[in-house]
Order: C-alpha cells, then structure tokens, then sequence
C-alpha cells in the first residue's frame, strides 16, 4: 500500500444499512468466521442508535475496514466496549487501525466518556504492541475461553482467551503515548510470546506448542494481576517475540 493511498483513506462514520451490511461481509474477508459466529446488520443498526459507536475507513467509495463500539456500565462508570476493529488484509500495517481507534477516542471524549474497553487474544503479537505501546492501553484482567469455539481458522481451535484493555481516555499516559513520548515504568515482571506462535497455531502436529503456551502464559498472567500489577508496556525484538511488561498501575496516578 503506497502512502500515497494512505493518505488517501477517510475516516467517518457510518449510519446507512448499506454500511452496515458491508460490515458483515468484511468480517467474513478479514477473520474466515462461519455464518454463526458473524455480527449481524442489526446490531450495527443498534450500535449506532444506542449511544454506540460504527466508524468506518474508506478507500474512495470502498469501505476497507471498521470499528464497533457499544456502550457498558459497569462499577458506576459509564464506558465504550469497542467490539470490533477490522481492516482488510492488503491494509494492514499501514496505521488505518490506529486510525479508526483515534476516531473512536475522539467521539468518546466528546460525548463525556472517560473510559473505552476491548479485549484482544494475548497470542497476538501485533494487536497487542498496537493496543499497549501505540495507544497507551493497560491491563488488569484475564478471562478464560471468553467467547468459547471459535469458528475463524485465525483461532487455530484454540480457547479464545483474551485479555481486557483498558484505554483510560483522558489519562496522562494516553496523552504522552499518543504524542509518541517513551513511557518511563518500572517493570518488574515479563511474559513472552515467541513469533513462532502463528506458525504453531496453523499447523496441527505444532498445535500442542501453541496450546501448551497459552495455557503457561495465562496462569502468569492471572497471577500478575492477582498480586496487583498490570501490562504497562509491550516490547517486541529483532525476531518478532513479543513480551508483557507488568509493572504497578494506578488510575488516580494516570488521570
């Protein structure tokens, strides 16, 4: 994808039944899910008229990915789950998802939320230095299998663990990420994933390498959080692996 074209795609908002529709067909292009698994037209339609969010990247009068947002309470604070990010592969890796969750960020800030939240599979490497070290999200909370089976060959038939991020909107953490400002934490714990993870997953004689990962990475990661530290920072090497940075995190401290 050439900058040029980069430069090219818009970010709106969508609101016509035609948008929405080809929201559901992108979500068959981007993840492969069976018919049971998709987000229908009308919960698009719903997002939107309930206080939600669909917000939509167009490459002319294409519409090549989206983020869907709906709204949560939860503690007495209102909140923005968003729910989906999807950008078409060809896409990818040109900033347009950072994009759409900037948008995202924007109309949260200016209809008074404090808070957005989404979760992402802690095996994926990418998402997860995006979601941390390019928007400045934490973590706390680890939920098991949170959406059972999963029909996208991306999955690779494994438990759909995630991880909840946490984008404290106002924070001075997002504010000096997102100005591109290094993030002086003391870590005090790491939790890697090897790059060979995509390779494991795809490939059935492997597959107990991804699975055996999973299962050591998630008892690290819910004992992190149960003595009360937090992903508060991503690093990836020369290779590709990825690793959690856990240090303390406190909302009072980050406003």
């Amino acid at each position: 994808m050439s900058a040029s074209t980069q430069n090219d795609i818009q970010i709106q908002p969508l609101t016509g039944l035609e948008h929405f529709e080809r929201c559901v067909v992108l979500q068959l292009e981007v993840w492969g899910y069976s018919d049971g698994d998709v987000i229908p037209r009308r919960v698009f339609v719903v997002a939107q008229r309930i206080g939600g969010q669909v917000i939509g990247a167009f490459d002319e009068d294409t519409l090549i990915g989206f983020a869907m947002s709906l709204p949560g309470y939860r503690d007495g604070r209102p909140y923005l789950h968003s729910h989906m990010l999807a950008v078409l592969p060809h896409y990818r890796n040109a900033g347009i998802g950072r994009r759409l969750k900037l948008a995202q960020r924007d109309d949260a800030i200016a209809r008074g939320f404090d808070l957005m939240e989404w979760t992402f599979d802690p095996l994926e490497i990418r998402n997860s230095h995006l979601n941390v070290n390019r928007l400045g999200a934490i973590v706390r909370r680890y939920q098991p299998d949170f959406y059972g089976p999963s029909s996208s060959p991306l999955q690779g038939g494994l438990p759909t663990d995630r991880l909840y991020a946490e984008w404290w909107l106002r924070s001075g953490r997002v504010a000096s990420v997102l100005r591109g400002e290094a993030q002086p934490e003391q870590i005090m714990e790491r939790i890697t994933v090897p790059h060979t993870i995509y390779q494991w997953k795809q490939d059935a004689q492997q597959r107990h390498l991804a699975q055996t990962l999973q299962s050591s990475n998630r008892t690290a990661l819910e004992s992190a959080f149960q003595r009360g530290l937090a992903v508060v920072g991503y690093e990836r090497d020369a290779e590709g692996n990825g690793s959690f940075l856990l240090g303390h995190w406190t909302e009072a401290g980050n406003k």
